[in-house]
Parts: structure tokens; C-alpha cells; sequence
């Protein structure tokens, strides 16, 4: 079992800047997917930003050059970046781990989130 640990989240101005951090705790953590979650109130969950073992990056449409992913697999943590926030930006944050075994089993493993406000 992986404990996936969030921290970062707060309330902050429109415009303004957070960074997120997630701390995994298995020693093998360079082998993971991992990704940024986000569930708006009355919304389903929807993937913000996702990072490779391989770093390779993917983002939403809504959040393009606006925030960044990125991982420190020496610190077992991933990171989300986050510029030029905007009201609807408001949401609980959830990291996500993710690893393929053999026979087509795929370890899934979530963080307890973290609440991020966008408002003046």
C-alpha cells in the first residue's frame, strides 16, 4: 500500500501562484505514473496535469501555460505548479499514483486531497 500525502493547497487571490506537493511513500516511486486530480463542487473529478516515469507531461486544456508538473524521485514527490490562477481553478486537488504489474493489474492510489481557493 502507497500513502500518497498533499500539502500546499490554501486560499489565494485571483492571479496568484500555489504549488502543490505530493510525498509518496514507497521506495520505487520512479516507476509511477502520477498525476494531479481536481473535483469542483456539483463536478466530477477530472485529471489537471499527469507526469510519466518517463516525465513526459500532459495537461488540460484549462490549465495550459498556466501551471506546471513536475517530479523529484530522489524526494519520492511531484509537484504541481500553479500560475494565474483563476476562480474556477477552485477545487480540492487530489494526487494520484499510478504502476502497472504484470498479468494487467494496475496499482491505484489517491491522496486525501487538498482544498485550493481562487477568490478576492
Amino acid at each position: 500500500q502507497v500513502q500518497l500525502v498533499e500539502s500546499g493547497g490554501g486560499l489565494v487571490q485571483p492571479g496568484g501562484s500555489l504549488r502543490l506537493s505530493c510525498v509518496a511513500s514507497t521506495s520505487i516511486f520512479s516507476r509511477y505514473t502520477m498525476g494531479w486530480y481536481r473535483q469542483a463542487p456539483g463536478k466530477e473529478r477530472e485529471l489537471v496535469a499527469g507526469i510519466t516515469s518517463a516525465s513526459s507531461t500532459n495537461y488540460a486544456d484549462s490549465v495550459k501555460g498556466r501551471f506546471t508538473i513536475s517530479r523529484d524521485n530522489a524526494k519520492n514527490t511531484v509537484y504541481l505548479q500553479m500560475n494565474s490562477l483563476k476562480p474556477e481553478d477552485t477545487a480540492v486537488y487530489y494526487c494520484n499514483g499510478r504502476r502497472e504489474i504484470p498479468f494487467g493489474t494496475t496499482l491505484d492510489y489517491w491522496g486525501q486531497g487538498t482544498q485550493v481557493t481562487v477568490s478576492s
